[in-house]
């Protein structure tokens, strides 16, 4: 197995000024285009990256410190995020930036890799889960929206692109 505390950490640290970086000043097409009907946009990623800090993965983890398997996470809705009021994109940055800041301390203060990664908790669709797995799928959970977040800005300029499409591995449909 790869998965190691001190590079989870390196990763879940970059994320918000990766993404702040990537998307600060650019025009609202950028940042409200999709791939289509019940899709998100690259600022609707930002806030679904906010509501995971505020209620999936340090709740989520103190379930499985405080009770194991004798409690079931709490629910987290994926969907959420959809239903906030409508915000600027530095706002949504000064607030994820915030909390995942505050967030990698709690972890780090909390988690002694050599004695706490393989315990287990209940994640109610999942059954049995660990520790370990909870935090290395928030480093790729990350990843998977920096790569949905290029993926559906490409997706923009798919007709723009004429023949070189071809070229394009980000605009081949799966």
């Amino acid at each position: 197995m790869n998965f190691n505390m001190d590079e989870a950490i390196e990763l879940l640290d970059r994320t918000p000024q990766t993404l702040e970086y990537f998307l600060s000043g650019l025009s609202n097409g950028w940042l409200q285009c999709n791939e289509g009907e019940r899709t998100w946009n690259a600022s609707e990623v930002i806030e679904h990256l906010i509501e995971g800090e505020k209620n999936n993965w340090i709740p989520r983890l103190e379930t499985i410190l405080r009770g194991g398997e004798n409690k079931a996470f709490p629910p987290f809705d994926r969907f959420s995020h959809l239903n906030k009021s409508e915000r600027s994109i530095e706002q949504k940055f000064l607030e994820f930036k915030t909390i995942r800041f505050q967030n990698i301390t709690k972890l780090k203060a909390m988690i002694e890799p050599d004695f706490h990664l393989e315990r287990t908790g209940s994640h109610p669709a999942f059954g049995t889960v660990k520790l370990r797995e909870l935090l290395a799928t928030w480093v790729v959970h990350d990843l998977t929206h920096i790569s949905q977040i290029t993926r559906v800005m490409a997706e923009r300029y798919r007709n723009d692109v004429g023949p070189w499409i071809e070229y394009l591995g980000i605009l081949k449909k799966k």
